[in-house]
């Protein structure tokens, strides 16, 4: 079967530059021959493959788009375009990379101070060292503001207590961005793995994003020093701006999965035979294609729209919602609609549309989930706050 030539219907790759274009044809041809063929096993064994991650850090993979010591400083655009083809591969590929740099070291870049950057940014970039990001507990997912984690000041230090819940990178991590509520509000810092009494938990069970680590941080009493706190994180607005950084690497990486669905789709059509003819012959195959292709290209015009305004210093919140949960509805969507015209071979591990389909379930939760962001685009175009 031909290699994988991307989904392009509107020629948006006639809007690109020959850099983007040599970064997207890296990042597929990584995908493609170091990825997809071990992502099945990992899936089934719930692993990251984590010997893929040296890889990914020499490609600048890691924190493409972040600015400082170490770091590659690619356009927002091309961050978005290496995104949209991790994806394709495995939701749990970009989930990752978007962490260890929207979410790790872009706070670090952004709120740290130059101590903190030169030392972990340039490992967090390489790869030698992974990092996650803790701010979502049991009881507050979609309400941050409620976190119950506690830091309290003890002469020069902070002791930390308290547990964060769904964290991707978890077991694996160095470092782990942490948000806790003090006297003076909201404040993050860098807890590294082997402080006494801090500890992390495998998240067991999972029907979704099964090749990522998902885990659980623990703090008891854990003494961080005030040199491990970022001194620019104030208030709730600081993980808040982290997490538009990660959701706008989202809005592009779930049209990845998405094209890999209907380019799945179109090629099993176009062999698989009933009633003596290809099923692509069928009306009501081709309507189903022909909706993926549109809800995919239009998926696709707001991310190129997305990134050369990020690119342009424009990156408001409720223009990313609108994209993060338009997208990954699209993707979810398409990944259903992939598998249905596989029939019964889409739900083997034979073909990838059924663990995007899974995987998708928790891409339209976290981050944000797809009413939160339906409630941020409502309160910017009516001007009407509808949370409490």
């Amino acid at each position: 079967m031909a290699s994988y030539q991307g989904v392009d219907f509107y020629r948006f790759d006639r809007n690109c530059s020959d850099e983007e274009r040599s970064v997207r044809e890296t990042v597929r041809q990584f995908v493609d021959n170091r990825f997809l063929p071990v992502v099945r096993e990992h899936f089934k064994a719930g692993t990251f493959p984590n010997e893929l991650i040296p890889e990914l850090g020499s490609l600048g993979l890691l924190g493409s788009s972040i600015k400082g010591p170490g770091c590659p400083g690619l356009s927002g655009t091309m961050y978005g375009i290496i995104c949209e083809e991790l994806e394709r591969g495995d939701s749990g590929l970009r989930s990752f990379c978007s962490v260890q740099g929207s979410l790790v070291m872009w706070p670090i870049a952004n709120f740290g101070t130059e101590e903190q950057q030169e030392r972990w940014l340039p490992e967090l970039a390489a790869g030698t060292k992974i990092g996650c990001f803790g701010l979502t507990e049991a009881n507050h997912g979609s309400d941050p503001g409620g976190m119950e984690t506690r830091a309290v000041r003890d002469g020069d230090d902070w002791i930390l207590h308290g547990s964060k819940l769904w964290i991707t990178n978890a077991n694996m991590s160095d470092v782990a961005v942490v948000w806790a509520r003090t006297e003076e509000g909201v404040r993050g810092f860098l807890v590294e793995r082997g402080m006494e009494g801090y500890s992390t938990n495998v998240i067991h069970g999972k029907y979704s994003l099964r090749a990522s680590d998902t885990g659980e941080l623990v703090f008891d009493e854990v003494r961080v020093p005030e040199s491990s706190r970022l001194p620019g994180a104030i208030g709730l607005k600081a993980p808040l701006d982290c997490l538009n950084q990660a959701r706008y690497g989202i809005a592009w990486g779930v049209v990845g999965a998405a094209a890999d669905c209907y380019d799945t789709a179109l090629r099993y059509a176009g062999e698989r035979e009933q009633f003596g003819k290809p099923i692509a012959s069928f009306q009501l195959v081709q309507q189903k294609l022909v909706h993926m292709l549109t809800e995919i290209t239009k998926a696709q015009g707001l991310c190129q729209q997305m990134g050369r305004l990020k690119d342009e210093g424009i990156n408001p919140v409720p223009i990313v919602s609108l994209a993060k949960r338009n997208n990954v509805a699209m993707a979810l969507d398409c990944a259903r609609t992939a598998r249905d015209i596989l029939g019964a071979a889409g739900i083997t591990d034979e073909f990838s549309p059924g663990r995007h389909m899974a995987n998708l379930e928790s891409v339209i939760t976290y981050e944000g989930t797809h009413d939160v962001h339906t409630l941020i685009v409502g309160a910017e175009i009516t001007g009407i706050p509808a949370f409490r």
